[in-house]
């Protein structure tokens, strides 16, 4: 809830801030599942995103937040769809399919 000025309760923010670790966990939770379906280590995936195995570690564990041009890159490094819901409070529903031969 705003206050009169227009800022965020402490509550608000609080659960702003919760939503978005939430997000940041289930996409890295997404990568993790789809790179270990494959067989792949953090390192190959990190080779075949442009990005360094340090990097794909925070972004599966959830410590930092992908970049468009980043999910494309990491669909076509696991060889997926990316398919994203994104719903105003409530979860992000993230899922990479194989993509067809």
């Amino acid at each position: 809830m705003r206050d009169t000025c227009g800022d965020l309760s402490d509550a608000d923010r609080a659960r702003e801030g919760y939503q978005e670790a939430r997000r940041a966990y289930l996409f890295g939770k997404a990568v993790r599942d789809r790179r270990t379906a494959l067989g792949m280590t953090q390192s190959q995936l990190a080779a075949r995103a442009g990005m360094t195995q340090a990097a794909v570690s925070r972004l599966e564990h959830g410590g930092s937040t992908p970049t468009i041009p980043l999910l494309e890159r990491l669909a076509a490094a696991l060889d997926s769809t990316l398919h994203l819901d994104i719903a105003p409070d409530s979860d992000l529903s993230v899922a990479f399919t194989p993509r067809a031969a």
